[in-house]
């Protein structure tokens, strides 16, 4: 199983890649980060995700681990920040298949009103070879399923 690097919060700056989305969500931040640390909730939102298992027990923090399933691929995270109800970000420890050399998620929350969070998803990266090999259209392809993923978590909180 290829490892990845890892990395610390100043890697958002430093990556080859970055991908950036931002919605606007009707809900309070408590009630979005209750669905981010629900295992059962990511499979339904995120598209792509299978499964989530927290290999960690509660609370979460700094130093959480959790395994996702992605179906043809399993990635393992490290959280390195932990901001309840605001904010977290994790890097990949390894992955089952070798398609980046380094990549951390950042999920961060800002209170807009009462009732409206902007959630701010951003994914830093260094692509392995089969995915550099991609170029634009890899990337393209990532940043597709990342909007998605925020909008459709969009449609889930409006549930």
């Amino acid at each position: 199983m290829p490892a990845c690097q890892s990395v610390d919060m100043n890697f958002l700056e430093s990556a080859p890649v970055k991908i950036i989305n931002s919605v606007d969500i009707s809900a309070t931040p408590e009630q979005i980060f209750a669905v981010f640390e629900d295992e059962n909730s990511w499979p339904q939102w995120f598209t792509g995700i299978v499964g989530v298992e927290w290999t960690s027990p509660k609370p979460f923090g700094v130093g959480t681990t959790r395994t996702v399933n992605l179906g043809a691929m399993k990635v393992y995270e490290h959280f390195i920040l932990w901001e309840d109800n605001q904010r977290f970000a994790f890097y990949f420890t390894k992955t089952s298949l070798p398609f980046v050399k380094a990549l951390l998620e950042d999920y961060r929350l800002e209170v807009l009103d009462s009732t409206t969070t902007r959630f701010t998803h951003t994914v830093a990266y260094e692509p392995a070879l089969p995915l550099s090999l991609l170029g634009p259209i890899g990337k393209a392809a990532l940043n597709r399923n990342f909007k998605m993923a925020t909008k459709s978590l969009v449609r889930f909180m409006e549930r």
